[in-house]
């Protein structure tokens, strides 16, 4: 797996966005909303890395076609709509 770096985001940089959002920051916030905003870039990297391109047609549990179960998504009161 490889990862590029992703830059820190500033405490200026933040409250930049933030005014820009309409939302400005009262100084006191603004190093936790920092590091809770360079924690979720950093998630987010990491979710960018992962293979996600899984089969929505297999049932990862049995390795069936999920629609050999057409019973399933109704016992989870959900229908193909929904899902």
């Amino acid at each position: 797996m490889v990862t590029t770096p992703d830059p820190r985001l500033l405490p200026h940089e933040v409250a930049q966005w933030a005014r820009g959002a309409g939302l400005p920051l009262d100084p006191g916030r603004l190093d936790l909303v920092t590091a809770t905003a360079n924690h979720i870039r950093s998630v987010i990297a990491v979710l960018r890395d992962l293979d996600l391109d899984v089969d929505p047609y297999l049932d990862p549990a049995e390795g069936a076609p999920v629609s050999a179960h057409p019973a399933r998504g109704a016992e989870e009161g959900r229908d193909d709509a929904a899902v």
